[in-house]
């Protein structure tokens, strides 16, 4: 009959039984080594009450003061009581029996008899109290021979109990290898045996069950797995097959989209990322030729991006493909890629790859966030049927191409945004300055021919000298604007720049300048620099003009957001009344700072000078989105 306690249940039992015998053997020693502990602490303070009799007889036949006896008595005094009610913080304490308990009764009834001689007034003579010590050191010793009989007790009960535990441990071994191998080895062993069969290939080895616990499940569940393995074994090494070669085409899936990617963001020009894809696409599905075609916006006419091992005079022919007019460049806007039979296609081109001996194309549509931008055609010499995989590897090929495409397109707009709008700001800034000096000119000279006509001297010198203040002032906006244009940055920090700004100002004006850094920060990107020393070359500008300064200071502030501040001690003006009179140099600096997410700020007051702040954002950038966001503001 099988066996239906389990074996937590059976190993739990047992274990408890030994676990009570051991605790009861431990805490027996543990009370024994308690007792001997206290006893040999309590000898070692008997002990010591030798030595402090000896020094009690050298204190008075040495006849030391009264205040070092007493202390000495004072110190037998406290042995004594530990002696008698133990210390269990040592531990110490007397093992008593009737005997240890008359031997110490002799000694305390000693000490109180000799207590009073040794305090007393009247000295003793050397030979007493060498007697009186002698019969109290032995007193001592037959107490502590008391204490040392009583201990040898307890330490042959604590090496009988040894013993015991010796053979409790022996008998415990012994159980519960028994136990062990009963319960956990032998049903391990057969386990192991039917393992080493199903390793050598015989499914059809079986383990005998014949206990309820856990090995009796285990050898069940082994049963079942080996049935099961029997069942499946045939068919094992096809399905092993096949998901090795899907996952060794997932990775060569995986490793071509990542060549590809890395060739596509590497391509700087249109012509070459449409060329060396043509060419990667055309090996990785091993086509005999492969076309790259890019769809007009209404998606009428297909011009032939590139092309490779493509017949040249289908080139030629195909270079801009009509919609509709052959099977390729026939997509519609849900189009998938598809497999399309040369052979058995009526359109009339297709005769011209029958010619090539082209007997299938795979149409590969291009498209770029749901909208149709082109289409990849691969052209074999043989009858082909893609599977899922190849179907999804072109698919994303073809969407990488698409975002590389874009974003070569997106980087050209950029540039030339960027290129327009510098030549915007830089048709303002002649309209605000040169042009309307050249206006000033106009009139001058007009004012000069009539004061010349008429012969009026004063207005002739007045208008002369208009024209020569007009054309310092043309000229100086000249090479404010040739310095605007040139400013570059090379370096990680700005301050080298600025130093170099505030030099060619002070050249140019004569004004002392003063350049005030102080804070730490990271430093700013080089378009972002430009932008600043831009500003700040305004600033200086409109203190040259209109300031009337006499000393001019930058002041620039480091950290999370960078700060700049031109200042200077010039006549100032009134904010509220004279700001169209400020309007040019303020609009331009404002339109600058807005391209790098920045702000402006003008302080002056009549008599007080003049301050511009440039305020730069946390994380300052530079683009189109920003400086058109700013504009809206």
């Amino acid at each position: 009959m099988r066996n239906k306690s389990s074996l937590s249940s059976k190993l739990i039992r047992i274990g408890s039984s030994l676990l009570v015998v051991a605790l009861a053997s431990i805490g027996l020693t543990l009370w024994v080594t308690w007792q001997l502990e206290g006893g040999a602490a309590a000898v070692n303070e008997a002990g010591r009450m030798r030595m402090q009799t000896w020094r009690l007889v050298s204190a008075v036949q040495a006849e030391r003061p009264p205040q070092d006896v007493q202390s000495l008595v004072e110190l037998f005094d406290r042995s004594l009581a530990l002696l008698k009610t133990g210390d269990p913080a040592r531990p110490l304490f007397v093992p008593w029996d009737p005997s240890v308990t008359q031997q110490f009764a002799h000694v305390e009834s000693l000490w109180h008899n000799q207590r009073g001689q040794w305090l007393g007034d009247k000295p003793q003579m050397p030979q007493e109290s060498l007697n009186a010590a002698g019969e109290f050191v032995d007193a001592i010793d037959s107490f502590v021979m008391a204490i040392e009989w009583q201990l040898s007790k307890f330490t042959a009960i604590l090496n009988l109990f040894q013993f015991v535990m010796m053979a409790l441990a022996i008998g415990s071994a012994v159980v519960m290898l028994y136990t062990g191998y009963l319960y956990v080895i032998n049903p391990l062993a057969n386990l192991h045996q039917g393992l080493r069969n199903v390793e050598a290939g015989d499914f059809s080895t079986r383990v005998e069950v014949g206990t309820a616990d856990e090995f009796g499940q285990v050898a069940t569940g082994f049963n079942v797995m080996a049935t099961r393995l029997q069942g499946l074994y045939e068919g094992l090494e096809a399905q092993v097959a096949t998901k090795t070669h899907h996952i060794e085409s997932q990775r060569a899936r995986i490793e071509t989209l990542y060549e590809v990617s890395a060739f596509l963001a590497s391509a700087n020009t249109i012509e070459d990322l449409s060329k060396g894809f043509a060419r990667r696409v055309r090996e990785v599905m091993k086509a005999d030729a492969v076309a790259v075609r890019w769809s007009d916006e209404a998606n009428q006419r297909y011009l032939m991006l590139a092309s490779d091992c493509f017949p040249q005079d289908l080139v030629e022919e195909e270079r801009a493909l009509l919609a509709g007019a052959c099977a390729c460049g026939s997509l519609a806007q849900d189009a998938r890629t598809r497999v399309i039979p040369i052979s058995s296609h009526e359109a009339a081109p297709m005769r011209n790859c029958v010619k090539a001996g082209f007997e299938s194309v795979v149409s590969v549509p291009v498209r770029l966030q749901q909208r149709l931008i082109g289409e990849i055609d691969l052209f074999f010499r043989s009858t082909v049927v893609l599977n899922n995989d190849e179907v999804e590897l072109l698919d994303a090929l073809a969407s990488h191409l698409a975002s590389a495409l874009e974003g070569l397109r997106a980087a050209a707009l950029e540039r030339e945004a960027a290129v327009g709008e510098e030549r915007a700001l830089l048709a303002r800034e002649l309209h605000d300055s040169i042009a309307q000096s050249l206006a000033f000119l106009k009139i001058q000279v007009q004012l000069l021919r009539t004061a010349t006509q008429k012969e009026q001297a004063l207005q002739v010198q007045t208008a002369l000298n208009e024209l020569d203040t007009g054309l310092r002032e043309s000229i100086n906006d000249v090479r404010e604007l040739l310095l605007h244009f040139r400013t570059r940055t090379n370096t990680d920090d700005v301050e080298r720049a600025l130093q170099e700004t505030l030099q060619k100002f002070k050249h140019q004006t004569g004004l002392p300048t003063l350049l005030q850094v102080q804070g730490e920060g990271f430093p700013l990107p080089a378009d972002v620099q430009v932008q600043v020393l831009h500003v700040l070359q305004e600033a200086l500008s409109n203190v040259r003009k209109h300031a009337g300064a006499s000393q001019v200071s930058l002041e620039v502030t480091k950290g999370s957001q960078w700060s700049f501040v031109v200042r200077d001690n010039g006549i100032g003006f009134d904010l509220d009344r004279n700001q169209g009179e400020s309007h040019v140099g303020l609009k331009i600096m404002r339109e600058r700072a807005q391209q790098i997410g920045a702000e402006v700020e003008l302080v002056s007051a009549p008599g007080e000078g003049t301050a511009v702040k440039l305020k730069l954002p946390q994380h300052p950038v530079t683009g189109p989105s920003v400086a058109t966001e700013g504009l809206k503001v």
